[in-house]
């Protein structure tokens, strides 16, 4: 009985034995929990980065943290005309001249702590409204102060201070290879930085050009990326000082997308330009008055250069500052001031940073020698005001309690008194009915929409729209809290921004 009872105990510490091994090796049953698992090496490559390369990382950080906060995102309300495609115009031969408003945007540059703003022109031209974002979220209405499409450039203005505003460098000190980041907000997404180096500096690729074929091109070419959103931000090189406002891209023509080089307008002349404008709200740009053109080799050695540089002048403009300084066509421009020139856009953008009314001194190639001539520059006589977008429109500030409909431009609306029919529809009383709603408007962006009735303004009854006036009247650079109901009798309450 002991025999058996004994190797019963054997069988049981060996099945016991076996078992636990089973568990010990898992076999794939038993999982370890979670504080046991363990992925990765349990150290770097590398416990320290190079000295060097910690610092040339460091840069790009530094510059991204700092500059980040001075670069907004703009959004804008534009009036454009339809563009039927060709041989449309038969069945439709008036579409073409029916407006249609379009949202787009870009990026701006803050440059004064008091919400003077850089841009691109073609980011706020034609604009109907223009909203700006900055990188703490905080969001502001602004009116474009001027415009300059021959350059591409344009001020615009927020109502705040105390801003994060950019340092502009000096961009004629720029080298060909140096890195820089171009800051701003491509396809939407915010605040986003990319890098790349100076690829080229001078370009003139075609793309600014008035009704007579004239256009200031001097761009820095980069191959830090850009894409549509980034107009009008900055490029900084590891300063963190701007050197360049982001404009254009080169693209396949098809995905209008980045493939690979982006463009640049040289700060040195955007700051002359924004300097007019926030004065003037237009440029007083002087001009030499004269039509040139690169020296290639053949010219060069027909007028007895040795080798051919400066740029070429093909005539001269009657009644301009040429005309009146000895100045010839067929004179070789070297330098203007202490400048070389050797390509037509540099002479342009040099003279563009220059007031009517300036001096400027000429080195000229003349039968084989070279001569100076001072030049006081003028305005082109053909040169017309260039019209800047004005500030929002109020609404119509009329007390008469016998109006029928009143139409509040800056919130984008049009309100008119309820017929009694329309008043038992919506089972109010005296209330006001929205009869129009513009596109991409403030009342447009808060979901209000034709059709809807407003029944109280201010937490105040509204009995006609001379009511509703009234308190719009009083809230300007506030907002106003209204209720709003529809057909089915649901309402809402809705904040709606009144601008000042």
């Amino acid at each position: 009985m002991r025999r058996k009872n004994l190797i019963g105990t054997i069988s049981l510490v060996f099945i016991g034995i076996v078992f636990g091994a089973i568990l010990v090796s898992g076999f794939g049953l038993v999982r370890p929990s979670y504080a046991d698992i363990t992925i990765g090496a349990t150290k770097p490559p590398f416990e320290q980065l190079d000295p060097q390369a910690e610092a040339f990382n460091n840069a790009f950080v530094n510059v991204a943290e700092n500059v980040t906060p001075s670069i907004v995102q703009i959004t804008v309300v534009s009036k454009v005309k339809n563009k039927l495609p060709e041989g449309f115009h038969f069945f439709f031969p008036f579409r073409d001249d029916v407006p249609r408003e379009q949202q787009g945007g870009g990026s701006g540059i803050i440059i004064s702590d008091d919400g003077f703003i850089l841009t691109n022109n073609h980011v706020v031209e034609d604009a109907s409204q223009v909203r700006v974002s900055m990188q703490n979220k905080r969001e502001y209405d602004a009116t474009v102060v001027g415009t300059d499409p021959l350059t591409d450039l344009a001020i615009i203005k927020i109502e705040a201070s105390n801003l994060p505003e950019a340092y502009l460098g000096n961009s004629d000190n720029i080298k060909v290879g140096q890195w820089v980041m171009a800051i701003g907000n491509p396809l939407s997404l915010s605040s986003t930085v990319t890098a790349g180096i100076i690829s080229a500096t001078g370009r003139n690729i075609n793309i600014i050009r008035d009704e007579l074929g004239y256009g200031i091109e001097n761009f820095i070419q980069t191959d830090a990326a850009i894409n549509p959103g980034n107009s009008g931000g900055a490029l900084v090189d590891l300063n963190g000082a701007v050197i360049g406002v982001n404009s254009a891209i080169a693209t396949d023509g098809m995905t209008q997308r980045y493939i690979g080089y982006g463009f640049a307008i040289p700060i040195n002349l955007a700051k002359s330009v924004a300097n007019d404008l926030i004065a003037n709200g237009k440029v007083s740009r002087g001009y030499i008055g004269v039509q040139i053109a690169e020296v290639d080799v053949a010219t060069a050695k027909a007028l007895g250069m040795k080798d051919p540089k400066g740029v070429i002048i093909q005539d001269i403009v009657k009644g301009g500052s040429a005309e009146k300084e000895d100045i010839k066509q067929g004179d070789i421009i070297f330098k203007v001031d202490e400048r070389e020139v050797n390509q037509p856009n540099e002479l342009q953008s040099y003279i563009a940073s220059k007031r009517a009314g300036s001096q400027v001194r000429l080195t000229l190639f003349r039968d084989g020698k070279e001569i100076e001539r001072y030049v006081t520059l003028k305005t082109r006589d053909d040169e017309n005001d260039k019209k800047t977008v004005p500030a929002l429109n109020k609404g119509k500030n009329d007390k008469n309690k016998d109006v029928k409909e009143v139409v509040f431009e800056e919130l984008g609306m049009t309100v008119r008194n309820m017929s009694d029919d329309e008043s038992k529809q919506f089972k109010v009383n005296n209330s006001v009915i929205i009869s129009d709603v513009k596109n991409f408007g403030k009342a447009y962006n808060q979901r209000i929409t034709r059709g809807l009735v407003i029944t109280s303004a201010d937490r105040k009854d509204i009995s006609s729209v001379s009511d509703l006036q009234e308190i719009i009247e009083s809230k300007k650079g506030q907002a106003v809290l209204l209720r709003i109901v529809d057909s089915q009798g649901t309402s809402r309450l809705v904040g709606v921004e009144i601008p000042k």
